[in-house]
């Protein structure tokens, strides 16, 4: 076999080529590889969308602090009518906290909360629902066990989304402002909470831990 030797100039020309040819390769296959994907992503079979998928009838729970108590309505416009009665309070306080209804006057044992249209009552804490009633003077309540031996009572209520044992997240809607013949003649929310059995002003508890009670 003869042996041939190859110029110095022809084995440079040769790398070259085989560099060339190899990039070329690499090319190529990344293009038919991002061809491929384009085309999966095309599929017929697919259905893509420009906008966000939200289906309005599912209830979706914010992800928040679940132990920080809240207030039991999300609308901002809401308005407090009639204030939770304190023995120890002002005068002033004390007159707007105090319920006349057939010619007696009760102290409030809760808070009222008003608004011209309907809104929506939603729960403070996690719990689990213990009572849900209906009363032709107060409207309908649901009452909710929370951690830490608290309950939260919600009355007044025109409709109502959940039943007795339901276990509910902070944040839930669980019923829609009403009216009834003991408090405000707008859309009213009467809300109540019992830490360790007794009855206790809610608007001193927003934005509490339960672990600071």
């Amino acid at each position: 076999m003869i042996k041939r030797k190859f110029k110095k100039a022809t084995v440079p020309a040769i790398y070259t080529l085989a560099l060339l040819v190899f990039g070329t390769s690499v090319y190529l296959v990344q293009k038919a590889v991002n061809t491929q994907k384009f085309e999966d992503k095309t599929n017929e079979e697919m259905e893509y969308v420009d906008k966000e998928i939200v289906n309005d009838d599912i209830y979706i729970p914010v992800v928040v602090q679940t132990n920080i108590i809240t207030k039991p309505y999300i609308n901002e416009s809401v308005t407090i009518s009639k204030t939770f009665y304190d023995p120890n309070g002002e005068s002033e306080n004390q007159e707007n906290s105090i319920i006349f209804y057939e010619n007696t006057y009760m102290q409030n044992s809760g808070i009222d909360y008003k608004h011209t249209e309907n809104f929506e009552a939603v729960s403070i804490l996690d719990g689990t629902v213990i009572e849900v009633t209906n009363n032709e003077i107060l409207g309908s309540t649901i009452k909710i066990r929370h951690e830490n031996d608290l309950v939260s009572t919600y009355q007044s209520l025109s409709e109502i989304t959940v039943k007795v044992d339901d276990v509910v997240v902070k944040g839930q809607i669980i019923g829609m402002s009403g009216t009834c013949k003991l408090y405000s003649k707008d859309f009213n929310l009467h809300f109540e909470l019992t830490h360790q059995g007794k009855t206790v002003n809610p608007e001193e508890y927003y934005n509490k831990s339960t672990d600071e009670l």
